[in-house]
């Protein structure tokens, strides 16, 4: 057993084929989570799920700013079980080999470092399963600066934790009892949170809605395709408003030529479409082709 070990790291996110930071995880450009962050959770979901990707968002968390703002940040994992006399003395003995104090959660708070989200799988424990309070919340916020965490398990001080302001907290529950009889078997490794799995350097993406895991080897892939239904929804809302086209034909998973045609246009000659001059929708008009043939079904 070893706990954020490089070469582990480094083996589960092989396909990653960029920078990393010391520990093997994947360092996704500040730019491109920059460019996530414009993007809805549907937007981004869509190519997740086409891929095979189905099992990367949970909605089953409260979060403790109850606002409009996002938490992106590259992931940081750990997993707890409860405690086990043999288990834990064997935890610790291998965390103080390698140089490291205090309870197991404090081995990843302490070492969270700007831009990161610790993810905690604390097996839905709230009671006796509080990860982090006030204290931790705070160090949690002035290490990451703009992050947090997402944990599967309960917090507390919750009052205390309201009034950081940089900091988002996705959590199970809330008690006042602190944490106890617990012992952390993984570091950097796959967790599962809920329904979804995230890998360490993962991209989480937090909304109102719950929490997507974005594999790194996948941000670009997902930032080029999440952008088509983003420039549709845009053109889409254009439409249905000038009673054009109704819900039914924006809604349509496979437009016909004449639709792609007019979005061509759109994306061409309108100022909001600026950013997406640069798509290549070879794949949709393909697909329309297969289905419409050459695409003269216009109204």
């Amino acid at each position: 057993m070893h706990f954020n070990n490089k070469e582990d790291i480094i083996q589960l996110t092989s396909l990653w084929k960029g920078e990393r930071f010391p520990d093997g995880r994947p360092r996704v450009s500040n730019e491109l989570i920059e460019e996530l962050k414009k993007l809805t959770q549907e937007q981004i979901w869509e190519p997740l799920w086409e891929l095979g990707y189905k099992s990367q968002f949970e909605s089953h968390l409260f979060q403790i700013h109850d606002d409009n703002r996002k938490l992106l940040g590259r992931a940081v994992t750990a997993v707890y079980m409860p405690a086990r006399p043999d288990l834990f003395e064997l935890a610790e003995e291998i965390g103080h080999s390698e140089g490291r104090r205090g309870t197991h959660n404090l081995w990843v708070v302490d070492k969270l470092v700007e831009g990161d989200v610790a993810v905690i799988d604390m097996y839905d424990k709230i009671y006796e399963g509080t990860f982090m309070g006030g204290n931790l919340s705070t160090a949690v916020a002035n290490n990451t600066k703009t992050g947090g965490a997402v944990i599967w398990g309960g917090i507390r001080d919750i009052e205390q934790i309201q009034k950081i302001n940089n900091i988002q907290i996705y959590y199970r529950g809330n008690d006042p009892t602190p944490i106890k009889d617990f012992v952390i078997t993984g570091y950097n490794m796959p967790v599962k949170i809920g329904a979804a799995i995230c890998l360490p350097g993962d991209i989480v993406y937090g909304y109102k809605g719950g929490v997507i895991f974005v594999p790194a080897h996948l941000v670009t892939y997902i930032i080029n395709e999440a952008k088509k239904p983003h420039v549709k929804d845009i053109f889409g809302f254009d439409m249905l408003k000038k009673k054009k086209y109704s819900a039914a034909d924006i809604d349509q998973p496979i437009w016909p030529i004449y639709m792609l045609d007019e979005l061509m246009d759109f994306i061409r000659t309108d100022p909001r479409a600026e950013h997406y001059h640069d798509l290549d929708w070879s794949k949709e008009y393909s697909k329309s082709q297969e289905k419409y043939g050459n695409g003269s079904i216009n109204s």
